[in-house]
C-alpha cells in the first residue's frame, strides 16, 4: 500500500508535528482533535514553526505555503474517512484511545491501517479493541517529530507483516530513521529513558546536587545533549509519570518506582514546560 492520504487525531506537539512532518512528505493530511478549534490552533503552531524556518532560510515561502495546504483541520471526526492511514497522538489514558480506535474502525475504509503514537500503551490490548488487528500498528514519534530522526514502530501481537511493511516504507519517506520493538511496556527508548529520569529525580529529592548540576553532569559526563530534569520539564512530568506507573505495574520490578518529588509535582500541577514550571521555570 502506498499512502497518499492520512489522518492525524490529536492537534497538540505532537500531532501536529506529526503532521507537518507527513505534509512535508507530500501527503495529504486532515488534523483532527476533539473540537474544530482545537484542530486549527494546531494548524496555526504548525504555521508559526514553519514561518520561524523561512525567517531562518531554512525553508523558502513557497515551500512553506505547499506544505501549509496539504494539511486541513477537521470540522468533524468524519472529516477522516478517507485517509488509508490515521495515527492518533491524543491523551495517554488507554481507555480514552480504544473508544478513539473504535470510532476509527467503524469510520475508515477496511483496508485503512489505525496507529498510535502512545509512548506506553500495549498495542496488542489497542489493537484488540478493533476489527482490524492485523492492521494495527505503533509508531512512537519522538519530541519533537520534525526535528527528531527516529521513529520507533511497535508490532503488536496480531500485526501483519504488509502493515508493517507499509508503515516502514512510510517512515522512509518521512526520511526517518526506524527501530522495531516488541509490544512490552516502555518500547525501546522509553524502557532506558524513563528510569534515566526518575533516577535524577531521585538524586535530586535526596540533595545529592542542585537540579542544574545534575543537568550539567549528565550533559557534559555522558555527553547528551539534554540534561535529565530539562528533559522530563520538556517532556512533561505528567506523561513521565504515567510511564514510569505503567512500567513498576507491568514489569513488577520495584527499580522502576516512580520517586516521590515526580508524584508531588504533579499533584502541584507542576508539569514543566507546558505548566510555566517544573523542575525550573519557564516565562
Amino acid at each position: 500500500m502506498v499512502i497518499e492520504r492520512m489522518a492525524v487525531v490529536g492537534a497538540g506537539q505532537m500531532g501536529a508535528g506529526i503532521a507537518q512532518v507527513a505534509a512535508q512528505a507530500g501527503i495529504e493530511v486532515v488534523l483532527a482533535d476533539a473540537t474544530p478549534e482545537l484542530a486549527q490552533k494546531g494548524l496555526t503552531r504548525m504555521a508559526g514553526s514553519l514561518e520561524r524556518l523561512v525567517e531562518k532560510g531554512k525553508m523558502s515561502a513557497g515551500d512553506r505555503t505547499a506544505l501549509l495546504a496539504r494539511v486541513r483541520p477537521a470540522e468533524r471526526f468524519e472529516d477522516c474517512a478517507r485517509a488509508q492511514l490515521l495515527i492518533e497522538a491524543i491523551v495517554e489514558n488507554e481507555g480514552v484511545k480504544k473508544e478513539l480506535f473504535r470510532r476509527a474502525d467503524a469510520l475508515l475504509p477496511a483496508e485503512a491501517i489505525l496507529a498510535s503514537n502512545t509512548s506506553s500503551v500495549s498495542i496488542t490490548a489497542l489493537a484488540a479493541s478493533t476489527r482490524r488487528a492485523e492492521r494495527f500498528i505503533g509508531m512512537h514519534f519522538m519530541n519533537p517529530p520534525p526535528v527528531m530522526q527516529l521513529i520507533e514502530i511497535v508490532r503488536g501481537l496480531q500485526t501483519s507483516d504488509p502493515t508493517y511493511k507499509a508503515v516502514l516504507e512510510l517512515a522512509k519517506r518521512f526520511g526517518k530513521t526506524t527501530v522495531t520493538s516488541k509490544d512490552r511496556p516502555g518500547f525501546v527508548v522509553n524502557r532506558i529513558l524513563i528510569p534515566l529520569l526518575n533516577e535524577a529525580c531521585f538524586a535530586l529529592e535526596e540533595g545529592l546536587a542542585t537540579a542544574e548540576d545534575i543537568d550539567t553532569g549528565v550533559k557534559l559526563g555522558l555527553n547528551h545533549p539534554m540534561g535529565p530534569l530539562t528533559l522530563a520539564d520538556f517532556i512533561g512530568l505528567d506523561t513521565c509519570l504515567y510511564i514510569a506507573e505503567v512500567l513498576h505495574r507491568e514489569l513488577g520490578d520495584d527499580k522502576y518506582r516512580p520517586a516521590p518529588i515526580l508524584r508531588q509535582y504533579v499533584a502541584a500541577g507542576w508539569l514543566g514546560r507546558k505548566t510555566g514550571r517544573g523542575f525550573y521555570t519557564y516565562p
